[in-house]
């Protein structure tokens, strides 16, 4: 059985076919947010801070931690947020950059064996990147998408990630540790999207034996009540075979989804995480009620 193992000093997360579908939150990312990139470009990283609580509160096991800000010492600002994150949350870290300098400070002032996010086909990106994975013992994202870019056939992004693979094995790194991201499609410009990445992640998961994850939002990229699509596709995709995911934890019904699809998929042992979350506590009164009652009962018994 396939386990990639993730820790910080306080957690271990495995993401694993026979485990729990391991969510990673997705926020702390400036992206599209502009208070939040001008605030970390300036050092304020409280926003930082508190969208990593909230998404651990929210059922997070991991945490997305990416600093692209045009015109910023990426570098230097990915190390800070780390930092901070760690100092304010147990669960373990995914490193998320393009740049090979700021994969390099994140990895540096990491503390426990985070997630490298992410190498794609080209060879001069493997080049540089699966060294720096291997030299800090972490795991890895492999994007299936090479020098021509990426391919709407879903065999040709297999081959893809099957060559990824092979070439970590070249620097030392297992395929356990490699975490295939089968790239999600938007639903609204390719309606058979949804169908091309659960046959593509099953046979990830049966052929190469990976386990893999995706930015799960993609799906409903450009379309109307987008949570509606997410909450559906997420299911669908650990029906598949899908392990992890980057999402949004604080949208309503996301974790509840998940939560859901992993008793279903027999992930969930005698339903014991659904019951932890979800069992309605006692009404007021309740419990000294069936007490006194039990007390009658066992007397006329008696």
């Amino acid at each position: 059985m396939t386990h990639t193992l993730i820790s910080s000093p306080q957690k271990e997360v495995v993401i694993g076919f026979d485990r729990p579908f391991t969510m990673i939150g997705e926020r702390i990312n400036p992206t599209g947010r502009k208070i939040l990139a001008a605030e970390m470009k300036q050092g304020d990283y409280s926003r930082v801070e508190a969208d990593a609580i909230a998404q651990v509160q929210a059922g997070a096991q991991m945490l997305d931690v990416n600093a692209g800000i045009p015109l910023a010492d990426e570098p230097a600002i990915l190390a800070e947020a780390i930092r901070r994150v760690q100092a304010v949350v147990d669960v373990p870290l995914c490193i998320d950059s393009s740049i090979i300098e700021a994969l390099e400070a994140g990895l540096a002032v990491y503390q426990g064996r985070p997630l490298v996010n992410s190498t794609t086909a080209e060879e001069e990106v493997m080049e540089r990147v699966l060294p720096l994975v291997k030299k800090y013992d972490a795991a890895v994202v492999a994007i299936s998408n090479d020098e021509t870019g990426i391919s709407e056939d879903p065999d040709v992004r297999f081959e893809i990630a099957k060559r990824i693979v092979e070439r970590a094995q070249d620097y030392g790194i297992k395929p356990q540790d490699v975490v295939v991201d089968p790239l999600v499609m938007p639903i609204g410009a390719i309606g058979q999207a949804g169908q091309q990445v659960f046959q593509l992640v099953r046979r990830l998961r049966e052929e190469l034996k990976v386990n893999t994850t995706c930015g799960a939002s993609n799906i409903s990229f450009g379309i109307p009540s987008r949570h509606g699509i997410n909450n559906a596709f997420l299911p669908m995709a650990i029906a598949s075979g899908m392990t992890s995911a980057i999402v949004n934890p604080l949208h309503e019904g996301l974790v509840k989804s998940v939560h859901a699809a992993d008793v279903l998929a027999g992930n969930d042992s005698n339903c014991e995480n659904w019951i932890s979350h979800y069992r309605e506590p006692p009404k007021e009164g309740e419990a000294a009620g069936g007490n006194r009652s039990a007390r009658r009962s066992r007397r006329r018994r008696a």
